[in-house]
C-alpha cells in the first residue's frame, strides 16, 4: 500500500479516474495494527479494480481533518476527486468486512463509469 506523506500526494491520488481507497491509520492504533497482517492479501485481491493508499493521521493531519476522519482505521473511496463511499465505525474491522466494503466501492465506481 502506497503511503501518502503530504496533502499534495493525497490530492493527486484521489483525483485519479481509477478508484482509490484511502486507509486512514496511525502507528499507535491497535485496530490498525490488527488489519496490517491481512491487508497485503486484500490489496492483491483488488489490485485490478482499485488503488489503496495509506494516510497516517499524525503525519498528514490536515487531510484527516478535511475528510472529517473521527476514528481509525477508516476507509474512504474516491474517484475523480469525489468521495464515493466510506467505511467508518468504532468496531474492529475483519478482513471479510473490509473486502465487502471494497467490493461495494468497486460496484459504486462501476455504475458511475
Amino acid at each position: 500500500m502506497e503511503k501518502v506523506s503530504s496533502k499534495a500526494e493525497f490530492d493527486a491520488a484521489i483525483n485519479s479516474s481509477k478508484l482509490t481507497v484511502a486507509v486512514f491509520k496511525a502507528d499507535w492504533c491497535g485496530d490498525c495494527k490488527f488489519i496490517d497482517p491481512f491487508m497485503p492479501e486484500v490489496e492483491e485481491k483488488f489490485a485490478k479494480d482499485l488503488n489503496l493508499i495509506e494516510v497516517d493521521v499524525d503525519h498528514v493531519g490536515t487531510v484527516s481533518e478535511e475528510q472529517n476522519i473521527m476514528g481509525i482505521p477508516s476507509f474512504v473511496a474516491f474517484a475523480g476527486g469525489e468521495e464515493l463511499t466510506r467505511y467508518v465505525n468504532k468496531m474492529r474491522k475483519s478482513q471479510e468486512e473490509i473486502e465487502q466494503f471494497l467490493q461495494r466501492a468497486v460496484e459504486i465506481h462501476n455504475t458511475r463509469s
